[in-house]
């Protein structure tokens, strides 16, 4: 026996940040080494995810993961006894394949990833290596975090449409720089918030950012360059949108700020905000069916343009949008598909067709920080988990802090370059 065999699975509810059970997975090997994972769920979903099993019923109001849990604790954990995990794709090619669906609806999505990476982690801890290194042993770029300061949409209860503001401190010297001054730009923001709408504007999303009662993206953005001015940053940071367009797209035309608009008046909002606002990346502007009008907006915009609903980190789908000159940009979320093999083979075909890659959260996270390794080992430049506060968030920036104090002076932090990182 090599000692990497697996020798006990143990799956277990949790509860995420939303108070929401989610499925967290123990792999122990023969050599004693064992990894653990928390399972990530979305409440803002594309409709080509991979399937969340969810027990539904009265018990957590439906969201209960008890058959998922069962899932891995019974036929996953006999089918995968013995199994060696030193090869992580041939380990989630038997699970796709046990699973026997395309969208992992029959074991569930979050049952198979929670196996996935605790595999991953335990292999890790049996070499004697952290995470990213054991992925890829040239990791050492420390992604810009795109902090979402004001949130909206499905992730807040207020009038704004846009799901994320977003503050990008490509002027930072390093992560825990780029921290301290995101946090000094959130603290003046809220100071702002206050004096200007009341105490409730001080309310918060899913995702930590303010949820003040607004729906202006044009104010929303006003808001965090005064922020920024206002710390005594102003020249350190860029810009950025969620805008999560599908959830407010219907027949054709898109719902926005009391307004309706077709593709291509939002085309040229997105193009005014751009101009306006220091905007250098834009997630999912447009509904996640439209590849044609992503592709006008990437031709046009001449910035990031970011498919999350789009692509669902499915490397089929991204081929498809590659092909049609859809988006420049992949956000990177390993629940979306399901097994970790398939999240780096997607991260593999975006960095060959010139993408970029942002490694990302979901707004019904917990503390594992687990993403902090996988945007190391992609060498992404880029990471999006949500503002600097709530222990779910910063468990995320504190492993990162962590990361680049043990890289020492071979990490990069790749800053106003951070569309290519490997170049800093």
């Amino acid at each position: 026996m090599s000692g990497l065999e697996i020798t006990s699975m143990r799956a277990r509810e949790v509860l995420d940040c939303r108070g929401l059970p989610t499925v967290q997975v123990d792999v122990v090997l023969a050599g004693g080494a064992r990894g653990r994972a928390d399972v990530p769920s979305g409440r803002s979903t594309g409709s080509n995810e991979a399937h969340e099993r969810r027990d539904g019923g009265d018990r957590f109001g439906g969201f209960g993961v008890r058959d998922a849990v069962a899932a891995v604790n019974g036929e996953i954990a006999t089918a995968l006894g013995g199994f060696d995990v030193s090869s992580q794709r041939a380990l989630d090619a038997a699970l796709i394949e046990l699973d026997g669906t395309a969208n992992k609806g029959r074991l569930g999505a979050n049952a198979v990833l929670g196996v996935s990476l605790a595999a991953a982690r335990a292999a890790a801890a049996a070499a004697g290596q952290p995470l990213y290194a054991h992925l890829n042993g040239n990791g050492h770029v420390l992604p810009v975090p795109l902090v979402n300061l004001i949130n909206g949409g499905k992730h807040a209860s207020n009038d704004l449409d846009f799901q994320e503001f977003i503050v990008i401190p490509v002027g930072a010297d390093s992560i825990l720089e780029a921290l301290q001054i995101s946090t000094e730009v959130n603290l003046a923001l809220a100071e702002i918030l206050l004096e200007r709408y009341g105490k409730s504007a001080l309310n918060t999303g899913d995702e930590g950012g303010y949820a003040p009662a607004i729906s202006s993206p044009h104010e929303a953005l006003g808001l965090l360059h005064e922020a920024v001015a206002d710390a005594g940053h102003g020249g350190r940071f860029r810009y950025g949108l969620d805008c999560a367009a599908t959830h407010y797209h219907d027949g054709g035309n898109y719902a926005l700020a009391g307004e309706t608009r077709d593709t291509e008046a939002m085309i040229e909002l997105y193009r005014e905000l751009i101009r306006d606002y220091d905007v250098v990346t834009i997630e999912d502007p447009l509904d996640e069916s439209d590849f044609e009008g992503f592709a006008e907006l990437t031709r046009v915009s001449g910035i990031q343009i970011v498919g999350d609903d789009l692509f669902v980190t499915n490397p089929e789908r991204l081929a498809e949008g590659i092909e049609a000159g859809a988006a420049n940009s992949l956000l990177w979320k390993v629940n979306q598909i399901g097994t970790l093999t398939e999240a780096l083979d997607a991260a593999e075909l975006a960095h060959r067709s010139a993408y970029t890659v942002v490694v990302s959260e979901r707004s019904g996270e917990t503390e594992d920080p687990i993403i902090a390794d996988l945007a190391v080992a992609l060498n992404a430049g880029q990471i999006k988990t949500g503002a600097p506060v709530r222990g779910e968030r910063t468990a995320k920036y504190n492993r990162l802090i962590e990361i680049e104090e043990r890289l020492g002076a071979t990490a990069a932090y790749p800053g106003d370059v951070f569309r290519a990182p490997v170049a800093a």
